[in-house]
């Protein structure tokens, strides 16, 4: 029973200061693909993003994560990456930055 209440904790706290979509999201339909780079692909340490989104009944706009860290006023670039295995997700959002269901998560390696 602990560990199911530090687990609820842990995940209730890491949505609240931001380190990615932590509960559940109302899917409103939309939709998000993440067109570049390809999941596995290897980049250098600039590298630009791209996705679309298919805004559904609630959706106003994405965040951008790199390794579970929101990248608040994204331009689509990356700079200075560090190298190694890196994770992107893109997440659909409410005008209110609500976390909706359509999300997508990519690794690429920096070489």
């Amino acid at each position: 029973m602990r560990t199911v209440l530090a687990v609820a904790l842990i995940l209730m706290i890491g949505g609240l200061v931001g380190v990615g979509p932590a509960l559940a999201a109302d899917d409103d339909g939309s939709k998000i693909a993440i067109t570049a780079p390809k999941d596995g692909e290897t980049v250098g340490d600039t590298f630009d993003l791209k996705y679309d989104l298919v805004k559904g009944e609630k959706a106003a706009h994405a965040h951008v994560y790199l390794d579970g860290k929101y990248q608040k006023g994204f331009g689509g670039t990356f700079n200075g990456v560090g190298k190694g295995k890196h994770e992107i997700t893109v997440t659909a959002a409410t005008q209110d930055h609500k976390m909706l269901a359509a999300t997508q998560t990519i690794t690429v390696e920096v070489k």
